[in-house]
């Protein structure tokens, strides 16, 4: 599995990144919203751990740009966050994100949020 992690915190990449990889993934990483189109443009991937809160382009702003185009459909994305109120979590997954991942991470989580076998 491709995964790409986009959080402009790099401490909040480390983890999961190398979660992925002892999984087998393959993981880039990046670090605002900006980045996102112009990388998918040249690499495909399975999933994106998207950061909600970060400057410029929010990840809920990436995720619904991403959902108008097709390309994109099965690209599974996570929206990766410390805001766990109800009412954010229903507008995040209104965005068009498949799954709400919150900081901090654990690996049973980030395995289950991307789909991947448990441990």
């Amino acid at each position: 599995m491709k995964v790409l992690i986009v959080d402009d915190q790099k401490v909040n990449r480390t983890l999961p990144s190398a979660l992925l990889r002892q999984a087998g993934c393959d993981v880039f990483e990046l670090e605002t919203g900006e980045e996102v189109l112009p990388f998918l443009n040249l690499h495909q991937v399975d999933a994106i751990l998207l950061d909600i809160s970060m400057p410029g382009i929010s990840g809920t702003e990436v995720c619904r740009l991403l959902r108008r185009e097709s390309r994109f459909d099965g690209v599974h994305v996570v929206a990766y966050t410390a805001h766990a109120l109800l009412s954010e979590r229903d507008e995040i997954l209104a965005a068009g994100f498949n799954e709400m991942l919150l900081k901090p991470i654990n690996r049973q989580r980030l395995y289950a949020a991307l789909g991947l076998p448990a441990d």
